[in-house]
């Protein structure tokens, strides 16, 4: 059974950061490529970011480009989400999962989803 811990969000002013961390307990990790998404309320769930198995190829959605970061560690089973320049509109749950799909933006390309962690930007 695969257990996701995520941790990092909290309370931050506009143009502070963030650094996401969802550590996975299982062996799913080692062998899927991951992404995050991010859910205010009344709104749909949205991407974020993904990245492959290596490492080496990301993908980000629109209005995070330029500003966030993913990475992972594979050695500790850790996916990572760096958030610089945050905006209100950045305001959401943030949610990781494991990407099964090849349809990286699509959210039913994913499953195993962690509980989330919330980020609030204050303006």
């Amino acid at each position: 059974q695969v257990m996701w811990v995520e941790s990092g969000g909290g309370l931050v002013q506009a143009g502070g950061q963030l650094r996401l961390s969802c550590t996975c307990s299982g062996r799913l990790f080692s062998t899927y490529a991951m992404g995050w998404f991010r859910q205010a309320p009344g709104r749909e769930r949205e991407f974020v970011a993904s990245i492959d198995l290596s490492g080496y190829t990301t993908y980000y959605g629109d209005s995070v480009k330029g500003r966030f970061t993913i990475s992972r560690h594979n050695a500790n089973s850790t996916l990572y989400l760096q958030m610089n320049s945050l905006k209100p509109e950045d305001t959401a749950r943030y949610y990781c999962a494991v990407r099964r799909g090849s349809v990286y933006y699509d959210p039913r390309a994913y499953d195993t989803w962690g509980q989330g962690t919330q980020v609030t930007v204050s303006s």
